[in-house]
Formats: C-alpha cells, structure tokens, sequence
C-alpha cells in the first residue's frame, strides 16, 4: 500500500490542490479485485449449495461482494433457488437464466460451464471467500476516500458534520465486514431456562446493566444496550448529583467501563465530587477550618483508591459539538469497549448542521436524535440529563413541583428518542412552610414518565444534600 501511494504525486502536491483531474486519474486505477477467487467460491456453491450458499450468508455474503456483476447475479440467483428450496444443476439453471433473460449478464452458457468446473477442491472455500470479501473492503475504502474528497471540495464550510459523515462510512465498513455470530440451540436454551429459573427465585432481576436503586432495576431490568435513558428535572434538583451516583455504581462498583461527558462542570469537580460522596465525607466542611479523623482520611483514602482503579474517562468540553462527542465516543469504544456513557446535559450540546443554525428546536431534535443513534451504534446505554421548563413552579396544590414529561424544553423530540425518561424532584424544594420544609427534608422522587419495555412509577429516594446523594427510601403506605 506505501509503494502505490509512494509511486504517486504527494497528497499536498500543487497540481492536486489545484485540480481534480490528477484525483480522478489517479482513483481510474483499476480496482482491487480477485476474480480468480470469486469464481472459486461460485464454483463451490454450484457443486455444494446445501454446504456452501449456507455458510457464505453466514459470514455475510452479498452481492456487492462481487467486482464483476455478472458474479453477484449469478450469487443472488443461487442465493435465491437455495432458499426456495429448489434443487440446483447446471443444465436447469443455464435454463433458469436464460428464462429470466439474465444469462447474457452472467457471460452466456460456456461463463457458468466455466465457473463450475473451476475450483479444483472446495477445501479452499473460506480461503477463497476471504479474500474476496478483503477486495470489497477495499474498494469500499476507495469509494468512500473518493467521495469524501469530492465532497471536502464542493462543501469545505461543513467542516464538522463531513467529519461525523465520514468517521461513520469508515466504522460502517468495518460492521459490514463483521460476521455475524451464530449459537449452539443447546447453549441458548439452556442459557434462557437459567435465567428463567433465576427470574422465578427471585435471584436475577436485571438483564441489563443495574442502576443500584432496586425499585428503578425493577422496573427498568436494568440499563440495556442500545437504550437512551433521560433524567430530566428543574435546576438544583441534584440531577448531575443522581447521574454520577449512578456512574459510581456501574463504573467502580460494577466495574462497566464508562465516559463521561460534563458540559457544566470541570473534570477535577466531577471526580471531587465522586471521590467525597463515595466517602460519605461532606465537602462543605473543609471550608470551615474542620479537620477530618483518622477513620474520614482512611475512608478519602479508600474511595480514591477505588475511584482511581475504576475505568472511567470524563471529557469537560464546554459547548461540545454532537459531532465531535460521538467521534470521540466512537474512540473510546474502540480502544477502551466503554459500556456506559452520561452525558450532562442535553441542553448544552450544540449541533454544527445548517439546518440547526436557525432553529433551536431542530438543534435539540438533531442531538436527541444523535444520542439515540449513538446508543444503538455501540450498543450501550447512555444516561443523558435534560433540563425541565418552569411548568412545575405553575402547578398548584398536591401537584406543585410535580414534573411531567411535557415540561422537557423542545420535549417532542426527546420524548421521541428516549427509551426511558425520569423526571427527579425534591418535595421539600416547594415547601411553602417551614414545618413542611422539615417534614419533606431530604424526600425525593424519580417519576420513571416512560419506560418503552417495562413499567412505569415513581422510584422513592432520600436525597443528602451534604454528601451529594440520593439513596434507596422506603416506600410510604397509602
């Protein structure tokens, strides 16, 4: 590869920078191609199709695989004989393609005579696909690499989205060239009774990856790959404070490697903070000349250490870009296979797009909507916090302070993309007497709004405003 691009005009050379000619003489090279193993494989599906058409769509096979056409036609039309069933011979099917006015496409009668007496030994089957598959994936990053160019040239002021746009062809070439895994029945069965049998026990209430509040668990099973989870709530509820408490469980108690993105606060705060709560040493007290006892600085000293040990990364780019938080995601993921990302918070993102420069709604409805695809690329979850407008403060009675999901800004969207939306409150936060004040101290809510794949309900919390927690509260009678 370092030779061929050698033998070239330097990337930065004038006459490139000056022109697309040398480009489009330089991408009219012939393309990677290996026909010898193409009619190989072919050879073995015609000979074997019970054997080898099965295994090809195991590793993902397609047609465009193929550099002649004439191939992947000939592939899809054993593909599609082989699934109807339909027993597969020289003479018919030169017949079949003949009938479908296709045979001309494939090279005519002596073509397909010719690739079913090719290979020689069938042995060499997953060899042969190999390469062939290797071939498409580079002329996939050609065609990729060559549109990207064209289009750096024609749109140079779209700087961050072609970023976005090509860092996703890339990453798509790679999930295109993946197998996909299949399983033995038996395992699987297995696998699903056991569970089953936990379930019934009562020993395994989560499937996905657990919160550490049991009532949230329950009705959640847990944060499942793929699922865009939305704690919204009114400023100085304690949202970043409820995030993080659950990023200290998945990431240092659970050991779920986990990325934090903190648009508000600074890296050195967020990890203050964790290092303090998880302690249970209240930070406001260095300010006031307290000296701490042995058993707080060994309790300081434990929580740093396992906070330290943990595999968590925290990004405190103010103002970050959509574009940019999902390429470095992407990274992280691939270097670091990161199972859980929080974002704080929705609101502060931005999005590059043209379309979102003159509309704040379609801004929030382009990043809601990249949160969720990113939650589905990488097949994680992702804790995203939202700000709420000032619809509670408008409530009266029983229902002032009470969120609802119709108090999300620019909600229709968000409401939309996410799988699960908590809204979090503090009751004593709108006491309107000192008396109710100190009989709703520390009493919180997480009204689970919507749950796409379980129940919904509030999950009762204590929250410590000194220590920055919100723990498990028992559930009131009624």
């Amino acid at each position: 590869m370092a030779t061929d691009v050698d033998s070239k005009k330097p990337f930065n050379s004038p006459s490139l920078q000056s022109s697309g000619d040398d480009m489009a003489n330089d991408v009219s090279r012939t393309l990677p191609h290996a026909l010898g193993p193409e009619k190989s494989v072919l050879s073995s599906m015609l000979k074997d199709p019970e054997q080898w058409i099965g295994r090809a769509h195991e590793e993902g096979l397609t047609r465009d695989h193929f550099y002649l056409p004439g191939h992947g036609l000939l592939y899809e039309t054993l593909s599609d004989l082989n699934a109807k069933g339909t027993e597969i011979e020289l003479v018919s099917l030169v017949q079949l393609l003949h009938d479908r006015a296709i045979l001309d496409h494939v090279g005519g009668p002596s073509a397909v005579t010719d690739i079913y007496t090719y290979a020689p030994n069938a042995a060499h089957f997953m060899t042969h696909l190999g390469i062939v598959k290797d071939k498409y994936t580079l002329r996939s990053i050609i065609q990729t690499c060559t549109e990207s160019i064209t289009e750096a040239y024609d749109n140079p002021e779209e700087t961050h989205q072609l970023l976005d746009r090509v860092e996703q062809s890339v990453l798509g070439i790679r999930q295109g060239n993946e197998s996909a895994k299949s399983f033995d029945i038996k395992e699987s069965v297995g696998e699903v009774m056991t569970r089953f049998q936990e379930i019934l026990a009562g020993e395994m209430e989560v499937q996905g990856v657990a919160t550490g509040y049991p009532d949230l668990d329950r009705m959640s099973k847990g944060l499942k790959p793929g699922e865009m989870f939305v704690v919204a709530a009114r400023p100085s509820m304690g949202k970043t404070s409820f995030m993080m408490n659950l990023v200290e469980h998945m990431a240092v108690d659970q050991n779920v490697p986990s990325l934090v993105f903190s648009c508000e606060m600074t890296a050195f705060q967020i990890v203050q903070r964790l290092v303090f709560s998880r302690a249970r040493f209240a930070l406001s007290q260095l300010g006031k000349g307290f000296k701490p006892n042995k058993e707080s600085l060994i309790k300081l000293k434990r929580a740093a250490q396992e906070v330290a040990s943990a595999k968590l990364w925290v990004d405190d780019t103010a103002g970050i870009a959509i574009e940019t938080l999902r390429a470095k995601a992407r990274r992280r993921k691939r270097e670091d296979n990161i199972g859980l990302i929080a974002i704080d918070y929705l609101q502060l993102l931005k999005s590059n797009s043209k379309q979102a420069a003159n509309s704040r709604e379609r801004e929030i409805g382009e990043i809601s909507a990249g949160i969720k695809a990113l939650a589905k690329e990488l097949s994680i979850p992702i804790i995203v916090l939202a700000q709420l407008n000032r619809g509670p403060e408008g409530r009266t009675g029983k229902s002032l302070g009470v969120p609802r999901m119709s108090d999300l800004r620019e909600s229709g969207t968000i409401e939309q993309d996410a799988d699960m939306i908590g809204l979090l409150y503090r009751t004593a936060y709108y006491a309107e007497t000192e008396e109710e004040k100190e009989e709703e101290a520390g009493k919180a809510e997480l009204v689970l709004a919507k749950n796409r794949n379980g129940e919904t309900g509030h999950v009762p919390l204590t929250f410590i405003a000194e220590l920055m927690r919100f723990e498990t509260r028992a559930r009131e009678d009624t």
